[in-house]
This record gives structure tokens, C-alpha cells and sequence, in this order.
């Protein structure tokens, strides 16, 4: 018989258990928490869309669209792609599915995301993100919301020491227009010496350039014309509101003034959250205004601001995760305490404690068995005065211990 080859996992994917699927249900357990004190409501939108709403969201020329994209065309002829962002999917539900109604809208979401990019340390070709936005909301204080929103986050995950939010703001459009313009004369004055990428970029996106890692365009973009030179008043007293909301909850940032998103749709707060524990690939978050989006999908003119964050890079920067402990264990030593033992795990289970058996294999190793699983309190069954009766072994929390003792009382059985 011939030998059946055994499949090959995708380049670029991954399988998780034990410490790395921990590390994930952590990540995804505290923001659905710390969400709802913020008042988020949970959505879900398709992990495939028309291609269209990412090319005209993203760009035709960035990179994520001509290079990094999962498109295909459908049976029906329809070109498709899996999501390689959150933001896009809901602003086009916002403008179809009639999301207008419930402005201001506070929103968030998780779930895997495709881009076809070289996998390393920390990036997948299929990943996961959480990510936050609101929606028809005009205000500063809006995108204070949600900074603080983020930097609570990062602090109930544990991981905020070393992590920096940096801050920046892009202005509104005149603000920009004239940086924009500002830019472009600035650059072509050094043409020559960018690198072929800038060059592209000179026109089409000279904003990008200020992202440049080429070390051609390092000392060029150094000197570079910063923004606040072009910021009008109605900008200027924007930014100011978002840094006071900050100030007034506690929440530490730095300005970056070489901060920025190049589509044309941001407007005003540019964000990220950094740190030096992952390498070179510093942002563990970030996110920011875009004000135009809607607009270029074909919805009304809807002010909006989210942002976005790794799920598996919030988990590498995680300490030690224990989310596996069990409260009770039940060690089945005698194949006719069966039942009772799965009666008795029901109850405690109702109770909202978690529990699990030990009934399968030899017997006479199933205690031994059950004293290497990871829980609170170790339980068996045994026989008195021909009865079933319930032996604790080993408890490491009290206060637990008494719980699980009310409940075997309440249920008539004896120690």
C-alpha cells in the first residue's frame, strides 16, 4: 500500500495550543472586557469582500493592494479578497447596512486577517487583530476615548511598562494640503539624492517618504518641513483638546512629528504605541483619524477614528499566562463510582466551576494521574457504609476548597 503523505501547514500560518494559544485567549479575554467598560459594542463583518472596497480604501499603489493582498475571482465572476484590515469591512457596513442610525457608533471586533507578506518573528501571513473605532464622531474627544481606551488595555494585559504612545497630528485638510505642497518642493529640491522609492512617491504620496527606511533618504527627511509650521488655529486647538483629555485621565505620550498615514483621507491624530521588546518592528498598536474614508467608499461625509493592534504581538510581550488551572478534579479509582462522578462534576460545573475527570486507563493509576493536572482541588469517590462518598486530597485554595464542600453538602454527599 502506497504511503499517504501526510499534508504540509501553509507557510506563513500557524497552529497553536498550550502557552501560545493561552497567551492568544489572554489577549482576546481582556480587551472583550475592557471594551465593555468603555462602552464598545461587539461587531462581526465578512472575513471576504469585494475587492474594490480595499483598493479604493487602501489605495491601488500602496503596497498592501499591489503586493500584499489575497484577491480571487469567484464562480460568479466577482473579484474577491480576504480582509488584510478591519477598518474598510466597517465603514462599508457603516454606509450598507444602514449603521448611520446609530451615530456616534462605538464599535469593535476581532478575528484573522491574510496578507501575503515574508513571515517572521511575530508576523503570519494569516494573523489576528483586535481593533476599535468610532464612528460619526467629529470630536476630540473622541480620539482622547480611545487612547485611553488602548493605554487601559495594554495596562490590564500587563505589558504597558516599555511600551511609549506617540503622538502626532496630520491637521485638517488645509493643514495638510499646504504641509502636502510644503513637502513636494522640499523633496524635489533633493531628488537626486532620494532613493527610487521616494522618487515614486515624490507626487503620488510624499508623505510615505517621511516612513522611508532607506538610509538614502534618513538625513534628507531629518530636515524635512514639519507640520506645525501649516497647522490653521481650528487645528492647532484640535490637537490641544486631545492632549488635555489625555492629561485629565492619566495617559503618558511623546510627540513624534515624523508620525504619519499617507492616504489622503487622515486627517487630524496619528498614533502608535512602541516599544523595543519586539526588535525592529516597534508598534505594538496603533491607529488614528480618518475623517474621508466613508466619503471615498461612496457613504456620506462621516468623521471617524480607530485603531488596531496585533494579537499575536500583544501576546509575545505577555509574562507567564496560567488560563489552563482547573478548579476541581475528579479521580474515577472505581469504574461504579462512574455516575456519581459525573453527576457530581455536572453540579460543580452549574455552579461555575470548571471541572474534569480522570476515568479512562488502568484504575490504579488514575489518582496518580489526576495529581499532575493543573487544579485547585483533587477529589475521589469511594464507598462508606454503602454509600458514595467524596474524599478531598489536596486543595490549594481555601476559599475554593469551602465552595466546592457547600456544594457536596447540598447534594448529599458525605466526606
Amino acid at each position: 500500500m502506497a504511503k499517504i503523505e501526510t499534508p504540509r501547514p501553509i507557510r506563513g500560518t500557524q497552529d497553536m495550543i498550550g502557552d501560545s494559544a493561552d497567551r492568544f485567549a489572554h489577549v482576546v479575554e481582556t480587551f472583550e472586557r475592557v471594551r465593555k467598560l468603555y462602552g464598545f459594542k461587539r461587531i462581526e463583518v465578512p472575513v471576504f469582500e469585494a475587492t474594490a472596497v480595499f483598493s479604493r480604501s487602501l489605495g491601488e499603489t500602496t503596497d498592501v493592494v499591489s503586493k500584499e493582498m489575497y484577491s480571487f475571482e469567484d464562480r460568479g465572476g466577482d473579484s474577491l479578497t480576504l480582509r488584510p484590515e478591519f477598518t474598510a469591512g466597517i465603514a462599508r457596513a457603516y454606509i450598507t447596512e444602514g449603521w448611520q442610525q446609530y451615530a456616534p457608533l462605538k464599535v469593535a471586533t476581532h478575528g484573522p486577517l491574510f496578507r501575503y507578506e515574508r513571515p517572521q518573528k511575530g508576523r503570519y501571513r494569516q494573523f489576528h487583530q483586535i481593533d476599535a473605532e468610532i464612528i460619526g464622531a467629529a470630536e476630540p474627544l473622541a480620539d482622547a476615548e480611545l487612547l485611553i481606551f488602548a493605554d487601559q488595555l495594554l495596562k490590564e494585559l500587563g505589558i504597558s511598562e516599555g511600551v511609549t504612545l506617540t503622538l502626532n497630528t496630520l491637521g485638517d485638510y488645509q493643514s495638510r494640503e499646504e504641509w502636502r505642497s510644503a513637502l513636494v518642493a522640499y523633496f524635489e529640491g533633493h531628488r537626486d539624492q532620494l532613493s527610487d522609492d521616494s522618487k515614486d512617491r515624490l507626487h503620488r504620496n510624499p508623505l510615505r517618504i517621511l516612513d522611508s527606511k532607506d538610509p538614502r533618504d534618513q538625513a534628507i527627511v531629518a530636515e524635512a518641513p514639519d507640520i506645525d509650521a501649516y497647522l490653521t488655529e481650528e487645528a492647532q486647538a484640535f490637537f490641544e483638546k486631545v492632549t488635555d483629555g489625555l492629561k485629565a485621565a492619566g495617559v503618558a505620550w511623546t510627540r513624534n512629528a515624523r508620525l504619519v498615514r499617507g492616504l489622503d483621507y487622515y486627517r487630524h491624530t496619528a498614533f502608535e504605541f512602541v516599544t523595543d521588546r519586539l526588535g525592529a518592528q516597534g508598534t505594538v498598536l496603533g491607529g488614528g483619524r480618518y475623517d474621508g474614508l466613508i466619503e471615498t467608499l461612496g457613504g456620506p461625509s462621516t468623521p471617524a477614528v480607530g485603531w488596531a493592534a496585533g494579537i499575536e504581538r500583544l501576546g509575545m510581550l505577555l509574562d507567564n499566562v496560567q488560563s489552563g488551572t482547573l478548579d476541581v478534579v475528579i479521580a474515577v479509582e472505581d469504574d461504579r463510582y462512574l455516575s456519581d462522578a459525573m453527576k457530581l462534576a455536572a453540579l460543580l460545573r452549574q455552579a461555575g466551576l470548571s471541572a474534569d475527570l480522570v476515568a479512562t486507563g488502568s484504575p490504579r493509576k488514575r489518582y496518580d494521574k489526576a495529581t499532575k493536572i493543573d487544579a485547585q482541588v483533587l477529589l475521589s469517590l469511594r464507598d462508606k457504609d454503602g454509600a458514595v462518598a467524596v474524599r478531598e486530597h489536596s486543595a490549594r485554595n481555601s476559599e475554593k476548597l469551602d465552595g466546592v464542600k457547600a456544594i457536596l453538602a447540598g447534594a448529599g454527599y458525605a466526606e
